[in-house]
């Protein structure tokens, strides 16, 4: 499918960061059409290049991270290179970064120095703490955000130490933000007389406290802490992870006061799903002990499959816990284009994550793989940038690019 019928054609953006948050959400934008320019270390390239499981010298992860960008290579720490970035500045509608907070004043690309260059330009900065505040000049990674941002404590048993997510989720939720800013930036630059950009600035610690439900105004008012709680959902019952006959785990949502005397009539507990004292949430989350006991007493007389089957016939909320093998195997992950086949350069298929969101009229697609690294220089800088092939070398020899 073309650019031509997605809805971020048009749209440039150039894409300074690493690793994962800024780079996440370069992925979403060059999904949906946006032509992303990403800046690579001439030398080695965005460090994910390396992380993870590799296939010969490259990470797998990045073939998915980076698909549908363009790579050129600047040395951002020389005056010549960040004087391309000013011309491409120029060209572009949108500056994605994450590097620490005053490294683009450093080296002179400031949003005050791009307003420069252009106005309408629009400055999405990733950062640990945001680029004000007392923390600002503290380097933030994805971890470090999920601890203060109030994540990691809620995460776990309440008898062991807090635990990670197995993903950057820190991270991704960050790259998550810095799209829905850009998008709002874009529209009020669109709708704006003067065509005026600004800046957008998403704090990763901030994205992982804006998850968090109630917990603040429930302490502003009673005093209470939210503790760790294991597999359970506190306040809202039943909700939980209940073993089966055959060993295995299935997860339960029953805390709709309808779903409950459904889940209660599907297990033969006729007499809870009657009882005034569990007809509404607050009634059942002050008896949850007592009720996920009742749960776990028939799941353990039925294996997952057939628990599956009854709650699924009873419409309650159910599912197994997948792991990687159960994804790829599964009938509607396939069916919903979620489990996509690529090539890799040598002509290996490797399955890649499909698009998110699905969007019916203009969906986003894969046009191709995290490039080689530089594999767009000449495209970029000739055609872009109207470079001649003495020029482009002179600069490659410098290692300028």
């Amino acid at each position: 499918m073309g650019n031509k019928k997605k809805p971020l054609a048009g749209v440039k953006i150039l894409e300074l960061g690493n690793l994962v948050a800024a780079p996440f959400a370069g992925k979403l934008f060059s999904e949906f059409g946006a032509e992303v320019i990403k800046v690579e270390e001439p030398k080695n390239g965005d460090p994910l290049r390396n992380w993870r499981v590799m296939h010969e010298d490259t990470s797998v992860w990045w073939y998915v991270q980076s698909r549908n960008k363009k790579s050129i290579t600047i040395n951002l720490r020389e005056p010549e290179g960040q004087e391309i970035v000013k011309k491409l500045i120029g060209e572009v509608d949108v500056v994605l970064e994450n590097f620490k907070p005053g490294t683009l004043e450093r080296w002179g690309l400031g949003y005050e120095e791009m307003k420069k260059v252009n106005a309408s330009i629009i400055l999405t900065r990733i950062s640990g703490y945001g680029q004000t505040g007392p923390y600002k000049e503290k380097p933030g990674f994805g971890s470090v955000a999920e601890a203060i941002g109030g994540l990691r404590y809620l995460t776990g048993y309440p008898d062991r130490p807090p635990v990670r997510v197995g993903i950057a989720i820190g991270d991704m939720i960050a790259g998550l933000y810095g799209v829905i800013g850009t998008l709002l930036a874009i529209r009020a630059r669109d709708i704006d007389a003067n065509k005026e950009g600004q800046v957008v600035d998403v704090a990763l610690y901030e994205a992982v406290f804006s998850l968090l439900e109630g917990i603040l105004p429930e302490y502003d008012l009673t005093g209470q802490v939210r503790e760790r709680t294991g597999s359970t959902l506190p306040g809202i019952a039943p909700s939980n992870t209940y073993k089966c006959a055959d060993g295995k785990h299935i997860v339960i949502g029953g805390n709709g006061d309808r779903i409950f005397q459904r889940l209660m009539r599907a297990i033969g507990r006729e007499d809870l799903a009657k009882n005034p004292l569990y007809a509404t949430n607050q009634g059942r989350a002050d008896h949850v002990a007592f009720i996920d006991e009742a749960i776990e007493h028939w799941t353990m007389q039925h294996s997952l499959k057939e628990a599956q089957r009854i709650l699924d016939e009873a419409s309650v909320p159910v599912g197994p816990i997948y792991g990687i093998h159960d994804i790829v195997a599964d009938e509607h992950y396939q069916a919903r284009d979620m489990l996509k086949e690529v090539l890799l350069p040598d002509g290996e298929k490797l399955l890649v994550p499909g698009i998110v969101p699905k969007l019916l009229r203009t969906p986003g697609s894969i046009e191709w793989n995290g490039p080689e690294l530089g594999a767009h220089n000449k495209e970029v800088y000739a055609d872009l940038l109207g470079l001649t092939e003495e020029e482009f070398k002179e600069l490659k020899e410098k290692g300028v690019v």
